[in-house]
């Protein structure tokens, strides 16, 4: 079957180890199933792959790819969800540290066809494209994760969006509005700011620029470049919610006065459960909200994709199509 996949590692020039060819098709343990593949989104996790972050050379050659939408064995239109957990485990998936992501131990989506666990399929209503589901099972998950799960924001709330036109910051931005949360979000490209104000957000302002109101919440997913601002922009007892380090893991200040005298709240999150997917998909049935998408690409184009990524060029979603 046709496939994206890496063969190597190169943290310089990760365009390098990636691949577009034939592969096997998957093997499918017991418990599992085959899902045919109709769309498939990139996310930042697939060009960490090809540096060799979160997956090992004895895993290679490794299928790319956490997001995929398709049909079951069955015929029916599903939604994959990407994290895999240990089949012993109940509860939240992602507090397994046993868990893994598709493509990081098992062959990703970048394929005809992709096998998980029985359990780790969606319904997917057909007001969703298959471009529109594929885009869900990362990036807006982990979106709806921070904003609601974890960051238990409320309608009439205020959310300081950091990095506007990234995968996560977009979803923020329009899953935010549905849920009627008052969006700022911040870029230091004024094209992102603009489209962030088509997208719902209700202001933009340049990096690091003070905002006229403190927010209540703070989604964080830059790291060094924006944490500072991060913090000053919250009210006492406000909480930044932190879900990836884009700029850097390593800050010139943690604001750690700030954090103990306001008490403010520094809250992780990783990704999200298979329930917390179906409720992502429910909302967006019910309210109309859809992911932006960048552009559509053929699963044999995948290389322009990811350059793209890798320059910072898109707006919103990457999906390959087969």
């Amino acid at each position: 079957m046709l496939a994206v996949y890496a063969d190597r590692f190169s943290k310089d020039d990760p365009l390098s180890a990636l691949q577009v060819g034939e592969r096997p098709d998957p093997d499918v343990p017991d418990g599992w199933t085959t899902v045919t593949v109709k769309a498939a989104s990139l996310n930042h996790h697939d060009l960490f792959s090809l540096r060799g972050v979160g997956l090992r050379e004895e895993s290679l050659p490794m299928i790319l790819g956490c997001d995929a939408a398709g049909h079951d064995e069955d015929g029916n239109e599903v939604v994959v969800h990407a994290v895999i957990s240990d089949p012993s485990w109940t509860g939240d998936e992602t507090f397994d540290p046993r868990r893994s992501l598709l493509s990081e131990r098992h062959q990703g989506t970048f394929a005809e066809k992709v096998a998980v666990p029985r359990r780790n399929v969606v319904p997917k209503p057909s007001s969703l494209s298959f471009e529109e589901a594929a885009c869900l099972p990362t990036a807006w998950l982990t979106a709806y994760r921070m904003l609601f799960s974890r960051g238990q924001l409320r309608a009439g709330e205020t959310v300081l969006v950091q990095g506007a036109g990234g995968g996560v910051a977009t979803a923020a931005i329009v899953l935010g509005r549905a849920a009627g949360l008052r969006v700022l979000v911040t870029s230091r490209d004024e094209a992102k700011r603009r489209r962030a104000l088509e997208l719902g957000a209700h202001d933009a302002f340049e990096s690091g620029e003070r905002l006229p109101v403190k927010v209540d919440a703070v989604i964080e997913t830059v790291g060094r470049a924006t944490w500072s601002h991060s913090i000053r922009s919250l009210r006492p007892g406000g909480r930044i919610v932190t879900s990836g380090t884009t700029s850097g893991p390593n800050l010139d200040d943690a604001e750690l006065t700030r954090i103990f005298f306001l008490q403010l709240s520094v809250i992780g999150s990783t990704m999200g459960t298979r329930d917390e997917l179906a409720g992502l998909v429910a909302m967006l049935d019910a309210t109309g909200a859809r992911p932006l998408i960048d552009r559509t690409l053929p699963l044999t184009d995948a290389r322009d994709g990811f350059a793209a990524m890798l320059e910072g060029e898109q707006f919103g979603k990457i999906v390959f199509t087969r």
